[in-house]
């Protein structure tokens, strides 16, 4: 007897989305297979980082639906949603600067997670962080602030990541170690959905993507099928 088909584990249905009167998000339908990356991939203004606080739950949806393992959580709170296993790492790290590394890492705290678990995931995955537990987080480099927020963000084991510009303001080669991290807890099994604008940045550890412009899914396919999309989307490098 064939088993039936697992559901996407995060899936858009005819999605619309914006602020106040004006709409940036024009009906869109996007499914995340359980246990794959897939890449929103296009230029500032598309509609990318919308599209990912609908899914986190901090923007509602003017209409359409949002399924997170085959349940609609349309109406549902980013609280309920991250307690059920979504995380968000925002655009601009969302980390606390005023606060320390180990309070900020206090804060995943609330999923209901021991803090002495978080620390330990957290420190084993971003050594360079355990000397610094007692520093203002404010104080960190770009880098470790990102590093900070992934960890926050790792060790709440989320059932799905969601990453928002990952790369934004920092060098190559520390965006390089970051997106090795991640590639890391992909091949582990995590479900992510990552935007990103420099798309060659991410369609290395991406099964999918998806090019958004102007509200709407232009071109989607496998990394491989997006380059030519992207020479004629926009400049992606």
């Amino acid at each position: 007897m064939t088993m039936p088909e697992a559901p996407p584990i995060l899936e858009l249905r005819n999605l619309r989305a914006g602020y106040g009167p004006i709409e940036v998000v024009h009906g869109v339908d996007l499914a995340v297979a359980s246990g794959s990356v897939m890449a929103l991939l296009g230029p500032n203004g598309g509609g990318k980082t919308t599209m990912l606080n609908v899914c986190a739950g901090t923007l509602a949806a003017s209409s359409g639906e949002v399924r997170f393992e085959g349940t609609a959580v349309t109406r549902t709170s980013a609280d309920d949603r991250a307690r059920r296993g979504v995380c968000t790492v925002p655009e601009g790290r969302g980390i606390f600067p005023n606060l320390s590394v180990r309070e900020n890492l206090l804060m995943a705290t609330q999923v209901g997670i021991p803090m002495d678990r978080i620390e330990e995931v957290a420190f084993s995955q971003f050594p360079q962080l355990s000397g610094r537990r007692k520093q203002m987080a404010g104080t960190l480099s770009g880098g470790e602030q990102q590093m900070l927020a992934l960890a926050r963000a790792f060790a709440t084991d989320p059932k799905i990541l969601l990453l928002d510009e990952l790369s934004m303001g920092l060098a190559p080669i520390v965006v390089g170690q970051l997106y090795e991290k991640v590639r890391q807890l992909a091949e582990a099994g995590l479900s992510i959905l990552l935007v990103e604008q420099f798309a060659r940045t991410a369609l290395p550890i991406a099964d999918s993507a998806a090019v958004v412009l102007q509200g709407v899914i232009a071109h989607r396919g496998s990394p491989a099928e997006m380059e030519e999309a992207l020479s004629t989307s926009y400049l992606g490098a």
